[in-house]
């Protein structure tokens, strides 16, 4: 059971890029824990099938963004809950995936650092938690020992994972200037809030096989992409 929500917590926000996960949508909407999230955002990335009508029936606010990439799903949901009035702004943003890879009730875990002053940014670890057997494939676990390896020797930052499960001070996020829009996204921002000072914390957290086909690592063309893709942004800022 997740834990229950304090009677004081303030403004949080869900990020959930999704690209044709209808099938998966609604189970990841129906166990974020209830009382911790203001609104939850699905982003519906160049979709061809009902993802957005199954979320706003599940609940979610459901945003459109016909440019295909993960980073161009999360940049629109964060001009959605950057647009509000000053009073409104989310003091924490989640990003969480919407295929039921990640395990949403874990989301107090992964904000606690947070909420307690330690850390302006979490990474839900895969490395470090559990993982359902098949739920990375092999060129998924040597790709993120890669790159947090270039980020330990880049950016003097220790990561395990590049996980997508992740929390960040909203401020912070607004502050790290986010630019990648398709398979950088995660890496980038990593190693912005190094090259920043933010203080980031890695926290355990399961993982289990998604519902569908991955779109990266389920392609030879997607796993050559995300992996060029991320050490270009590594060197790039370097």
């Amino acid at each position: 059971m997740p834990a229950a929500a304090p009677n004081s917590l303030p403004l949080i926000d869900v990020i959930i890029p999704a690209h044709n996960e209808a099938p998966s949508i609604a189970r990841v909407l129906a166990e974020i824990p209830p009382g911790w999230v203001r609104e939850t955002l699905v982003v519906a990335n160049a979709c061809t099938d009902d993802t957005a009508a199954v979320a706003r029936a599940a609940g979610a606010t459901v945003l459109r963004e016909d440019r295909p990439g993960y980073g161009w799903a999360c940049l629109r949901g964060m001009d959605h809950c950057f647009a509000r009035p000053a009073a409104e702004q989310p003091a924490l943003i989640v990003f969480l995936d919407g295929d039921y890879s990640d395990y949403p009730e874990e989301l107090p875990a992964v904000v606690q650092p947070i909420l307690d002053g330690r850390a302006e940014l979490v990474i839900g670890s895969r490395a470090l938690g559990q993982r359902e057997r098949g739920s990375m494939m092999p060129q998924q676990i040597f790709g993120n020992w890669l790159a947090t390896g270039l980020l330990r020797r880049f950016y003097g930052v220790r990561f395990t994972d590049l996980g997508p499960f992740r929390a960040i001070d909203a401020r912070a996020l607004r502050a790290l200037g986010m630019e990648d829009k398709t398979y950088g996204w995660t890496v980038e921002m990593q190693l912005k809030a190094a090259r920043q000072g933010l203080r980031c914390v890695e926290v355990p957290v399961r993982y289990r096989r998604r519902i569908g086909v991955s779109k990266v690592s389920g392609t030879v063309k997607g796993t050559l992409g995300a992996g060029y893709k991320i050490l270009w942004t590594l060197f790039r800022y370097r």
